[in-house]
């Protein structure tokens, strides 16, 4: 994914992966040339919208790495409440309904919303954003953010948020993308260029500068998990 895509040529968004339903939504965005990286960025990561995102992120191996560590390290079960934010296509949703949680998700994408409703019909899904969440103190037993931390302008405020809306004991997982993945396919430009990379250390003390206790971060090729409890 080039930076320097030149957002005039069909061939650009071609090689990009996008198509015609992108290059026209591009066209009706009415943005200069030099907005177009950031355009990028949120059509296909930070704000997925279309088609082609309803395809990416509803696809069973979207995230499973992420999904499968988050699931293990919060272990819902029946009685637990589980927030996951930036829900995407809802799948981490899913997947702790199944193992008898009840689950809502909050996306800032209104296709995002959409899709999850979708693929994790029993799950509540709200249309938000993750830096003011629209639920009350102490609603939840555990919560989630799995691949979006990275795109956070202000992530204390955000993992406060998330403290705020856990009750006494409640357990946080973040799965996010090390500054080793930057350039990779992991994490390729321009995403790279437009994210926010943590080393471990200072992955852990934000979560801890949200007052979150007992906060270890595990990282695996570059994959960190954050763990916490409120």
């Amino acid at each position: 994914m080039a930076d320097a895509a030149d957002p005039s040529d069909a061939e650009a968004f071609r090689r990009l992966g996008l198509g015609d339903e992108d290059r026209a939504a591009w066209t009706a965005a009415g943005l200069p040339a030099d907005r177009f990286a950031d355009w990028l960025t949120d059509r296909v990561a930070r704000r997925p919208e279309g088609s082609r995102a309803r395809a990416v992120y509803g696809a069973e191996e979207v995230h499973d790495w992420a999904r499968r560590a988050i699931l293990d390290a919060l272990d819902p079960r029946p009685g637990d409440r589980l927030l996951d934010i930036g829900c995407g296509g809802g799948l981490l949703l899913r997947d702790a309904i199944r193992r008898g949680a009840a689950a809502t998700g909050l996306d800032h994408s209104p296709t995002m919303v959409e899709l999850a409703r979708a693929r994790a019909p029993g799950a509540r899904i709200v249309l938000g954003s993750a830096e003011r969440l629209p639920f009350p103190d102490r609603d939840f037993t555990l919560v989630s953010m799995a691949v979006m931390l990275f795109f956070l302008e202000d992530p204390v405020l955000a993992l406060g948020e998330a403290r705020r809306v856990l009750e006494p004991s409640g357990r946080l997982a973040v799965y996010t993308t090390g500054p080793e993945l930057r350039g990779t396919e992991a994490a390729p430009e321009p995403i790279a260029s437009r994210g926010h990379f943590h080393d471990d250390v200072r992955l852990a003390d934000l979560a801890r500068a949200a007052g979150f206790r007992d906060v270890v971060v595990v990282n695996e090729g570059g994959g960190q998990l954050l763990t916490g409890i409120r």
